[in-house]
């Protein structure tokens, strides 16, 4: 017999612990805490769940998660669709959302290139990348990466990219964000600020 004595305990509890983050003993406590609520609230909460996995899309432009075809901020006129925040993860772009500081729209990576994780170029969302700029004509990418060294060398590997768009504005987040930080990691008035003084972006030349 399992150390649960349950086996429908024991299911939920391996399946929560594969969540990042989430330990057996979180997953328990967490499950626990579940079984002691009202009965609706655990079928609410598993509606929920399957409703963002089988009804939720990646935005055809963007690669934001959206309830349509196309996320709300891309098809929000409103928005400067001149500028182009690349940034590598849906909690990054909601992390500068949430600062209240930017009004262009965004590119989503879905990742940061990692030799030792085995992610290339040829993972990323290079290419719908390159495409919006050949058809929407941008007048400024922002680089919101981070300060990680996988950043780092996406943001290169995207500058060397670019080379051949001489009219393009090609710009970082000023350095309020400490190294080694992912955007998530930071507060919303460090970032804000990150934002509104961001910079003509500098590549590093090696001696």
């Amino acid at each position: 017999m399992n150390s649960f004595r349950s086996e429908y305990l024991e299911k939920a509890v391996e399946e929560l612990s594969k969540l990042p983050g989430i330990g057996k003993k979180t997953a328990l406590r967490l499950i626990l805490h579940l079984i002691k609520q009202d009965e609706q609230y655990a079928i609410s909460l598993s509606k929920a769940i399957e409703d963002v996995r089988l009804k939720t899309h990646r935005c055809k432009i963007c690669h934001n998660i959206s309830d349509n075809e196309i996320c709300s901020i891309c098809a929000d006129s409103n928005r400067n669709h001149k500028q182009i925040c690349i940034v590598e993860d849906i909690s990054s772009l909601i992390s500068i959302e949430n600062t209240g500081k930017y009004k262009g729209v965004y590119h989503v990576l879905e990742g940061k290139i990692s030799p030792m994780e085995n992610i290339g170029p040829e993972k990323l969302t290079l290419n719908s990348l390159l495409q919006r700029i050949e058809n929407d004509n941008p007048d400024e990418i922002i680089f919101a990466l981070g300060t990680t060294l996988e950043a780092d060398v996406t943001t290169m590997f995207i500058y060397d990219m670019l080379k051949g768009y001489d009219k393009l504005k090609i710009s970082t987040l000023a350095r309020g964000v400490s190294f080694g930080d992912d955007l998530e990691d930071t507060d919303v008035i460090t970032l804000g600020k990150s934002i509104e003084l961001r910079t003509e972006f500098e590549p590093e030349v090696s001696e």
